[in-house]
């Protein structure tokens, strides 16, 4: 099965271009990193004490991650979705079927940190190139109207978390892709739709 990563910095579009990807090829799915966050007092108590907790590796839950992405590979369909509550600090499962998976959109901040394990199978990693203050510009209007933060403190959170994705993601460098591909405008977006229709079908 074909697995899409799709990495960038917060504020970059890797959420849309997931649902672009998506609504072109069909017959897929989309796995957002950012419904994957831990839950329970613990994980309750480091949101709100440690800072940018929430692009920190210590925030993500790896091992549901993994499962869930091992099973559609092996099984090809899904039964289930997760939404993360960033308000509440919750998790909600929602049932929602998804048969015939010929694809997977793995996107999110901790897009590349799945198994090496799944690297076995045909993965391309989708690299998205977006200025600093465009990110910057996006983040201070979803987390002001979606997380419950004003623009200062969603200002600090991003500049911070800038600094920890880029960090992170010089480790995961070395890992073998089937490609690696970089989109930086709509130009690009074509050429990759292009490329992955004629993969995918």
């Amino acid at each position: 099965m074909l697995v899409l990563i799709i990495s960038g910095p917060s504020g970059s579009g890797k959420t849309t271009l997931a649902k672009i990807i998506l609504k072109k090829l069909k017959y897929g799915i989309i796995l957002n990193t950012d419904n994957y966050y831990k839950t329970g007092i613990i994980s309750k108590i480091l949101s709100k004490t440690l800072f940018s907790y929430f692009d920190r590796k210590i925030s993500f839950n790896y091992r549901l991650f993994n499962k869930d992405l091992e099973f559609i590979i092996k099984n090809r369909f899904s039964n289930f979705s997760y939404e993360y509550n960033f308000k509440r600090r919750s998790i909600k499962k929602i049932i929602k079927k998804t048969k015939n998976i010929k694809f997977v959109i793995v996107e999110g901040i901790f897009g590349q940190e799945i198994k090496k394990s799944i690297l076995k199978n045909k993965c391309i990693l989708i690299n998205l190139k977006k200025s600093k203050e465009s990110c910057m510009k996006s983040v201070i209007k979803r987390d002001y109207e979606e997380r419950g933060k004003n623009k200062q403190h969603a200002k600090k959170d991003f500049i911070k978390a800038w600094h920890i994705f880029y960090k992170n993601i010089k480790k995961n460098n070395s890992r073998n892709y089937l490609e690696k591909i970089i989109v930086q405008n709509n130009t690009d977006i074509n050429s990759l739709l292009k490329k992955l229709t004629n993969i995918v079908n």
